[in-house]
């Protein structure tokens, strides 16, 4: 595929086989940042170690993601996509069984290192040889296959984790991913495409540590603010430090030859409308798995089991995106597409602060649904954007930096809930509907802050994907 998005077509058998292969590993990824969760407890006792001490089984996880997603278009452009995607399923898969196996609290930790480096390594790169296996023609129903696992992943976590863990044992939730890891290896051996590496690409080590570090302290930091687990001057320090080191590493970028990251992308329009635009409509949407359950469980009075049915009903909703995605694009473009599913983002959260403790479980059911399939038509469009004018040179960067933003996203969207909740609480600290309404209201404030952003955008903008005015 050159430029302008000319990859041959790709036959029919691996339309779908190109696409699942990637999302296997992409909903395992996604399913091992949530599925620990529930098992925490069991785990912290046949451990010897406290639930607050197995809090760092998953921040190690997810702070190694943020780490080493900066640099996973280097390790792709050097070594060839094929080979580092299966490498990093093999590393995925071995960091999960020896999870399992684990005996002591410290070896857990390190193998969710493990874990994290197979995790940050598969993601972006899976994302990469999609980009490079299909036309831009095909990119829409091509990224509805790959972006469901994300937007699945976390909302079938808990849930299996508690199965698992109940029925079986909390070692059976890494476990689970031996044969699916397995099978995508085996998969994607024998039908991705080999793409020979360049031997002689230079890797930015100063970059990497300014990045990585930066990236990393700032996981930490909103991390800290949303499992409430570290003192403020310590979150703060962390914050300031990260600010600090990425600033350092915005200025070095300017003049370095093939900096770790490559910031030139923000000056495409469509890449950084698509990433820092959508990144400030995701903040707000994703506050919401994480307010939701507890708005249930606490505010509410549901049982853990009701809750998470309730909640479970938004995965109807992403799936159903498939239907509605590509011809809305058609119809309207990224632009309005873009700013319509950003007010529809902004009036959803806020309706979540009309439901009391005695609204009807359907119409909960059937509102957190609407939810799913709104949340996934803005996400999935800003995610199209991001590439869809890209260079196919510079895609293994552009992979790098969206996923490094992407992981933020995550964070800052649990972060912000977590904070104005614990704010609003204050001084009883008592956990109300209405200040979990007020939380609502608040996050639906940021996708109205991406508007102008997504106005920003031409009718041009993106038309190789959406297939608009041609």
């Amino acid at each position: 595929m050159d430029d302008s998005g000319s990859a041959p077509q790709a036959p029919r058998k691996l339309r779908l086989l190109v696409p699942l292969i990637v999302a296997i590993a992409f909903l395992m990824e996604q399913l091992d940042s949530t599925i620990i969760v529930t098992a925490i407890p069991q785990m912290a006792k046949s451990l010897g170690a406290t639930p607050v001490q197995l809090n760092l089984a998953v921040t190690a996880y997810v702070v190694t993601l943020a780490v080493f997603i900066p640099v996973s278009g280097w390790f792709a452009d050097r070594f060839g996509a094929r080979l580092v995607f299966v490498l990093a399923l093999g590393l995925f898969t071995l960091g999960s069984a020896l999870c399992g196996t684990a005996d002591s609290f410290a070896q857990l930790v390190a193998m969710r290192v493990v874990q994290g480096v197979g995790g940050a390594m598969m993601t972006p790169v899976g994302r990469l040889i999609m980009l490079r296996s299909f036309p831009r023609s095909e990119l829409v129903t091509v990224m509805t296959y790959m972006s469901l696992p994300a937007l699945l992943g976390p909302l079938f976590g808990p849930l299996l984790g508690g199965v698992l863990t109940t029925y079986l044992s909390w070692r059976w939730i890494f476990y689970v991913n031996l044969p699916i890891g397995l099978a995508a290896m085996a998969l994607a051996l024998r039908y991705f495409n080999e793409s020979p590496g360049e031997r002689g690409l230079r890797f930015d080590f100063p970059g990497f540590l300014m990045v990585g570090g930066g990236v990393g302290l700032m996981q930490m930091g909103l991390d800290g603010i949303g499992q409430q687990h570290l003192p403020l001057w310590v979150i703060l320090a962390l914050l300031a430090a990260a600010a600090g080191l990425l600033a350092l590493f915005a200025r070095y970028a300017r003049t370095a030859e093939a900096p770790a990251l490559d910031l030139s992308l923000f000056r495409l329009r469509s890449f950084s409308i698509g990433t820092l635009a959508g990144g400030v409509c995701r903040i707000g949407l994703n506050g919401t798995p994480f307010l939701l359950p507890l708005m249930l469980q606490i505010g509410f009075g549901m049982s853990p089991v009701e809750s998470g049915a309730l909640v479970l009903l938004a995965s109807a909703g992403s799936i159903s995106v498939r239907a509605f995605i590509k011809p809305l694009l058609r119809r309207f473009g990224f632009g309005l597409a873009l700013t319509g599913s950003a007010i529809a983002s902004s009036l959803i959260l806020a309706g979540f602060a009309l439901m009391q403790a005695d609204t009807p479980h359907w119409l909960i059911g059937g509102y957190v649904a609407l939810f799913g399939l709104i949340r996934s038509i803005q996400l999935m469009t800003s995610n199209m954007l991001s590439y869809a004018d890209t260079p196919d040179a510079r895609l293994s960067h552009a992979t790098s930096l969206f996923g490094a933003l992407q992981q933020l996203t995550i964070s800052l969207g649990v972060s912000f809930a977590a904070v104005m909740l614990s704010l609003l609480s204050l001084p009883d600290h008592v956990l109300t509907p209405a200040r979990f309404h007020a939380v609502f209201l608040l996050s639906a404030v940021l996708p109205l802050l991406a508007l102008p952003g997504f106005l920003k955008l031409r009718a041009a903008d993106g038309a190789a994907v959406s297939g608009y005015g041609r």
